[in-house]
């Protein structure tokens, strides 16, 4: 096999045999890591500053690094910069860079710290970005749960529950349930960041370094609220990326649960929700269909994110401290799940927003089912009626009217004393469906008056998030 000519390997004094080309191609990462330039040269630039300040460079030195850095940085972003496989990752290629643009104080950037604090320093601060980037997507998402709770607030749908017509509720309720699951990964995502914003740099390789170093100055140049406590978990944890995408595939579990909604609703059974036709795609040899394809992909999607977590936590499960070269794995399902959520979110966003409910739909559905037997039941608790003896004299009116082909509401007075005498007319208030919605005024209920009060809260959610 051929060789390597290019030595600048941060090793290469221990080996005399340059690295086998079939190796380079192997171990690189730099085709997936480059991505975390802008986090590296951002901790670099810190590191300088510290080095300088610590008497361990020069100010003329740091000066000449962080000016070289920026350059880099600016190449970069213009897509002039020439990455090299053969440097293996992003931090060899702008190490490498730096040298050949300012020379020799471009090798004592590498001074009292490692490519394993290093690499450790630039996912936290890749994954705070992204956190803060998920949180706005997310609260788009919430604003388009809340603008469909507005826009069709009183239309009436049935709510089921294993998958049968269960309890007539309001679309703003139906629509607000989903305003709270992405509230709470909200919340997880920021409790999350919390652990994630703790800088490892000045761990090193996973002792420390004896050089006098101000750990807690480079932290506050990068905006953490705190240092690592021990070097040896510093540089072999990656806690913090499984737990995010712990987070990040509850919230494609999320947003699988409504796509299944939307994709039985559009179904020609259901045919309660029209999906906006900018946001669907038809069928190459059936003319007439108009298939829910976005809601599908992101159901589909959301098993990969799943495989993301599972990747990472079978990747760390047997490992050793400290650093092993296993963890340049956590990279890849990382980005994957990331970018894969982000485009979710971002596409559900504008979906959720221009969908519209079939309200004639709506008003058929619901008169169907016996949605309000649970209503009943509540009736003859009232009349003072044991719960489960209420529960058993429904369970027969229903049963009755199923084989007399009517609805509850359809019974007549003499029908409903031949189950239960204390029965009176006041039975039909409580029947009708929009009854059945008022009277679940408690907080939290589907009664307009209570879903206009969840609207509320939510836009004060919204304002204060």
């Amino acid at each position: 096999m051929g060789k390597n000519k290019n030595d600048f390997k941060p090793w290469a004094g221990r080996f005399k045999e340059k690295t086998n080309l079939v190796v380079e191609k192997f171990t690189e990462s730099v085709s997936f890591d480059k991505r975390l330039y802008e986090q590296d040269i951002r901790g670099s630039i810190a590191h300088a500053k510290m080095l300088a300040k610590q008497n361990i460079i020069t100010q003329d030195e740091r000066d000449k690094i962080i000016k070289g850095l920026k350059e880099i940085r600016d190449e970069i972003r213009a897509g002039k910069f020439d990455w090299k496989e053969s440097l293996e990752d992003v931090h060899m290629n702008i190490e490498r860079a730096l040298f050949e643009k300012i020379g020799e104080a471009g090798k004592k950037l590498h001074t009292a710290r490692s490519r394993n604090d290093q690499i450790a320093t630039d996912i936290r601060l890749y994954l705070r970005d992204e956190i803060d980037i998920l949180d706005k997507l997310l609260r788009d998402l919430q604003i388009s749960f809340l603008s469909q709770a507005e826009k069709y607030f009183g239309l009436i749908i049935p709510g089921f529950t294993h998958l049968q017509h269960a309890q007539p509720v309001l679309w703003s309720h139906h629509m607000l349930s989903y305003f709270e699951m992405f509230k709470r990964d909200r919340q997880r995502l920021k409790e999350c960041r919390k652990r994630v914003n703790i800088c490892p740099l000045g761990s090193a390789a996973l002792a420390g370094t004896d050089f006098p170093i101000d750990r807690y100055f480079v932290a506050k140049e990068l905006d953490f609220d705190d240092i690592t406590s021990n070097s040896m978990d510093a540089v072999s944890d990656r806690d913090f990326i499984i737990e995010f995408l712990a987070h990040l595939s509850l919230i494609m579990i999320h947003l699988s649960r409504i796509c299944e909604e939307l994709i039985l609703w559009t179904s020609t059974e259901f045919n309660l929700v029209e999906l906006p036709d900018a946001f669907c795609t038809g069928s190459s040899i059936m003319p007439q269909k108009k298939n829910p394809d976005v809601a599908e992909l992101v159901r589909g999607k959301s098993g990969r994110v799943i495989g993301c977590l599972v990747n990472l936590l079978t990747l760390i499960k047997g490992l050793p401290l400290c650093y092993n070269r296993d963890l340049q794995e956590d990279k890849e399902p990382l980005f994957d799940a990331i970018d894969t959520t982000k485009a979710c979110i971002e596409v559900m966003s504008e979906l959720i927003k221009n969908m519209s409910p079939n309200p004639k739909r709506a008003h058929e559905l619901v008169r169907h089912g016996f949605l309000t037997a649970t209503d009943l039941a509540d009736y003859l608790v009232k009349k003072g009626i044991a719960f489960r003896d209420a529960h058993e004299i429904v369970g027969k009116a229903v049963s009755y009217a199923i084989e007399n082909n009517k609805n509850l509401e359809e019974l007549s007075l003499e029908e409903f004393k031949s189950f239960c005498p204390q029965i009176e007319q006041d039975v039909y208030d409580i029947l009708s469906i929009e009854g059945s919605v008022n009277a679940r005024n408690c907080p939290g209920g589907t009664a307009p008056s209570a879903v206009k009060k969840a609207i509320e809260k939510a836009k004060k959610y919204l304002e204060l998030s």
